[in-house]
């Protein structure tokens, strides 16, 4: 893994999905959702080529899985890259749907 790039996660409910930014305000990656109900359901999680191996993922799901649980909703992973965020960090366990 390269240098750790420093990440902002920020909800953009205009487009429905979790942006990843740079202090420089450049988008580096985001994760689609939908909801249902209380279920926020993860369709597609993308990180810019340029951000790859700079800590950009894990920052990105760990953001959104933490706002899930502030909002007190539950879990849907449909995309791998979510899925496999969740299987590898147990405390996001109990969030699943």
């Amino acid at each position: 893994m390269s240098e750790q790039t420093d990440v902002t996660v920020q909800e953009n409910t205009d487009l429905r999905r979790y942006e990843a930014s740079t202090d420089a305000g450049v988008v580096a990656g985001f994760a689609e959702y939908e909801d249902v109900g209380v279920v926020r359901i993860f369709t597609h999680t993308e990180v810019d080529d340029a951000f790859e191996g700079q800590g950009v993922g894990s920052s990105l799901a760990r953001g959104a899985l933490d706002d899930v649980r502030r909002r007190g909703m539950r879990l849907s992973a449909k995309c791998e890259f979510i899925k496999g965020y969740v299987e590898k960090h147990p405390e996001y366990a109990d969030l699943e749907d």
